[in-house]
């Protein structure tokens, strides 16, 4: 379920406002300068498909997003529960950790989720932002906007991202991130719509 949750960032136990509508997303995100969109999912790409076959699936809208946005590079990330590696749990937890804590990007970071889900949480001015991506939604985050991710315990997901420069997706990681104090993508899954 796409879902929007906003709390204070002192009080992630206090909701100032949470809901599942796309519109009400897109209008409390608007004045932070983040784009929010929903693409159309009648495309076939098979859950194995190649990242050359998922591009080409969305290759209208990549076109849109690159010329909009001056990305030069696009490329589809994959993860996925491999329960014949004994190592899957392992990777999964360093891949969810890595970025769990506060982090800005020197360019925007644009994800489009073609399965799967994850939240994005924004910490703008006194307020958290928690952004539930799921199949179909596409989040475009300002540069320089302090925020980080989690992918859940179980990660899975594939996701088109947009970048300008190679290492356009380096985080520079704050000392005093506040990450640790709110609710994780499952326990967000999991409450209730008032």
């Amino acid at each position: 379920m796409t879902l929007l949750q906003i709390m204070p960032d002192d009080d992630a136990r206090t909701v100032l406002e949470r809901t599942d509508r796309p519109d009400e997303i897109r209008e409390a995100l608007s004045p932070l300068n983040v784009d929010f969109e929903q693409w159309e999912l009648d495309r076939k790409v098979a859950p194995d498909a190649s990242p050359d076959h998922v591009l080409a699936a969305y290759r209208a809208e990549v076109d849109r997003i690159c010329d909009q946005g001056g990305f030069r590079l696009v490329d589809v990330v994959r993860m996925k529960p491999d329960e014949t590696d004994p190592q899957w749990p392992d990777k999964a937890r360093a891949a969810r950790t890595k970025f769990l804590s506060e982090h800005t990007h020197d360019e925007d970071e644009v994800r489009f989720f073609v399965e799967g889900s994850g939240c994005f949480y924004l910490h703008v001015g006194a307020k958290v932002y928690a952004v539930v991506c799921e199949a179909g939604d596409l989040l475009w985050v300002p540069r320089g906007t302090s925020h980080w991710f989690d992918m859940g315990d179980r990660p899975e997901f594939t996701a088109i991202r947009f970048f300008e420069e190679e290492d356009g997706w380096i985080g520079n990681f704050s000392p005093d991130s506040i990450a640790s104090g709110f609710p994780s993508l499952d326990e967000l899954r999991t409450a209730r719509l008032p």
